[in-house]
């Protein structure tokens, strides 16, 4: 859907909205939104995002990468991520989703309405959705993947939630480790803390990810942060 502005014009519309009739400005960016034809900003962001950016993000993304991709819920990260996954099979990539945040009839119906006019396109991204989530699942499954191959884990923070699985910090080593010597892609969506203040910086960054286990962002190569309908690509490590 075609936006009648830009979208920096969209938000300093709802901020102007915002102080004009007295509204938070998460409900003057919901009624801008509305206005576009979304139901909620969030989901007008996430059209944004996941646009010509994941295009981009392919090419500058190296063979062995850690790719940190983070913003709070609504701000287009998973359909980013879901777009990615689209191009790299589109540039004839092996292209993995492995998630439980959706049933794989629901990543597979996300993929085949951002594959537009191609939906067996959207078929060729694999979709993992096992409860038994961990380093060592992903690394079985890529076992023998060809250099280049990407692979996208929903969420981060997943890889913790069962304490019969290593540290997050090893297995966000083991696959740092992985990736390198095979030189497949890995990124990785992630949370962040709910202290991100929106007001006082307009993007979160790498000291906003929420962990519930500390781990060594800098095994991470490059991170990409997303809030209200902009962006920030950088090198890491």
């Amino acid at each position: 859907m075609k936006l009648s502005a830009p979208i920096f014009q969209l938000k300093r519309r709802a901020r102007l909205m915002a102080r004009a009739d007295n509204l938070p400005l998460h409900a003057a960016l919901d009624r801008v939104a509305r206005a576009e034809g979304f139901a909620r900003w969030g989901l007008l962001s996430s059209s944004v995002a996941a646009g010509p950016l994941s295009a981009t993000i392919l090419t500058h993304l190296d063979d062995g990468d850690l790719l940190l991709m983070a913003g709070r819920p609504g701000q287009g990260k998973t359909m980013l991520s879901l777009q990615l996954l689209l191009d790299a099979v589109r540039a004839g990539r092996r292209a993995v989703l492995f998630t439980l945040e959706f049933t794989a009839a629901q990543a597979r119906g996300h993929l085949r309405k951002l594959a537009t006019g191609a939906p067996d396109l959207a078929d060729k991204v694999e979709v993992v959705t096992t409860e038994a989530m961990s380093a060592d699942t992903i690394m079985r499954h890529l076992a023998g993947a060809a250099p280049g191959t990407v692979a996208v884990i929903d969420y981060l923070q997943i890889l913790d939630q069962q304490r019969s699985k290593p540290a997050l910090s090893e297995q966000v080593r083991a696959l740092s480790d992985y990736a390198g010597k095979t030189g497949l892609i890995l990124g990785f969506l992630s949370q962040i803390d709910r202290t991100f203040d929106p007001e006082r910086k307009r993007l979160p960054d790498i000291g906003d990810i929420r962990l519930p286990n500390r781990i060594d962002l800098g095994l991470f190569t490059k991170a990409l942060f997303l809030h209200n309908g902009e962006t920030q690509f950088q090198n890491v490590a």
